[in-house]
């Protein structure tokens, strides 16, 4: 029969296409990247198994490999290492060949058995699971058959270029390579959009990468991450349970001196930490420097501004010599960044114990109130009012 079981018209079978695609991409951020990769969440079993059956049906990959190789990228982000990186690779190479990349790391068994653990290990499992992975796909191919007939090749073909081509190209390609930052991370990942729908709010990548352990993307209050949508509606009816989100850093008015707790909390969340730094210090000096700039100077202080708040690390040879020359012009905007690398090195002290690491803080803070610029002696002052309490 030309059509199958389901005689469907033409926009019946688009809809019927996205919406088994995107279960497949549901089932890949919920259950391999939140719940098994991170353990941001725990899943209900049912709930766990469906996700489970429906990736072999529709993707062929195992949990184990799929956790292994997600891991083994936040260990050796952007090194030699990293399974699929851009900056490695090249963004052609793992935006088009992104699936060859991690079908090549599946095989090391190195990376398996070091990142791979926490994965099920059930009968199915051993016995269906992860021997016969291939099998599921070619059992959709026959559902896609019996129930859409001839238009269920293409309907299959989708479902299987879905994934190799969105998370394994768009989300290690692009999410790496270009896009907006909310946190300057060590690694170069980037927020997509902050739209995080057609990919699962896999689209979030940067907000992830600063907060691997969160089963939150989303953050600023206009990003939206439909995967977390869902988590919430598991929560509702006990499907799911939510380890750990976004840590929210709270300034409170009654605290007047700098104190274990306010450390504690800016060591926690210290991206968050930096990136009020960015907007209230950086952003706020070189818009008055900007002002008093002459139009020669005016044209190097717009491009440069990216550049103050950028991850220092990431910076290239050329455009830390153009933030050099802008710096060199300007004693404020030189003064802030100094400050800013600074802060920096205070919670890159690891060895450092709490005590000393606290002195180091009060000792910034008293040097950055005498400086005269006032962003960065309002920021200085705001910094002892973190507290683990809520308002």
């Amino acid at each position: 029969m030309l059509y199958g079981l389901l005689d469907l018209s033409f926009w019946q079978y688009i809809v019927v296409t996205l919406v088994l695609t995107h279960v497949t991409i549901a089932s890949v951020t919920i259950y391999l990247h939140r719940h098994q990769a991170h353990r941001a969440l725990d899943l209900h079993p049912i709930l766990s198994h469906f996700f489970r059956f429906w990736l072999w049906l529709t993707t062929g990959m195992v949990t184990r490999q799929w956790s292994a190789i997600h891991r083994k990228h936040h260990a050796r982000v952007e090194t030699p290492e990293d399974p699929h990186s851009p900056q490695i690779f090249g963004i052609r190479k793992v935006l088009f060949q992104g699936a060859e990349l991690y079908r090549e790391e599946a095989r090391n068994e190195e990376t398996i058995k070091r990142y791979g653990h926490g994965a099920p290990d059930d009968w199915l499992e051993r016995h269906l699971y992860t021997p016969h992975a291939s099998h599921g796909v070619l059992l959709m191919l026959a559902l896609d058959l019996v129930l859409f007939g001839i238009p269920g090749i293409t309907i299959w073909a989708v479902q299987m270029m879905w994934i190799p081509f969105f998370a394994a190209g768009v989300i290690n390609g692009v999410g790496h390579w270009g896009g907006y930052r909310n946190y300057e991370t060590r690694d170069s990942s980037t927020n997509i959009v902050p739209w995080g729908i057609l990919i699962g709010g896999e689209e979030l990548h940067n907000n992830h990468h600063a907060f691997a352990s969160s089963a939150k993307f989303s953050n600023k209050w206009w990003e939206f991450d439909i995967g977390w949508l869902y988590i919430q509606m598991f929560q509702l009816f006990g499907l799911a349970h939510v380890k750990k989100t976004i840590p929210k850093p709270v300034l409170v008015q009654d605290k007047g001196s700098l104190d274990v707790e306010a450390l504690s909390v800016i060591l926690s969340s210290r991206l968050q930490v930096m990136a009020q730094y960015a907007r209230n210090v950086v952003s706020r000096v070189h818009k008055e420097e900007l002002k008093k700039a002459d139009a020669s100077y005016r044209q190097m202080l717009r491009r440069a501004k990216s550049l103050l708040v950028r991850e220092e690390s990431l910076l290239t040879p050329e455009a830390r010599e153009r933030l050099e020359s802008v710096l060199s012009r300007n004693n404020s905007l030189r003064t802030v960044y100094q400050y800013k690398r600074q802060l920096q090195a205070i919670w890159q002290e690891r060895t450092a114990s709490h005590e000393r690491l606290l002195q180091s803080l009060q000792e910034w803070c008293k040097e950055a109130e005498a400086t005269g610029i006032r962003a960065l002696q309002d920021f200085a002052r705001s910094l002892p009012r973190y507290s683990l309490r809520s308002t």
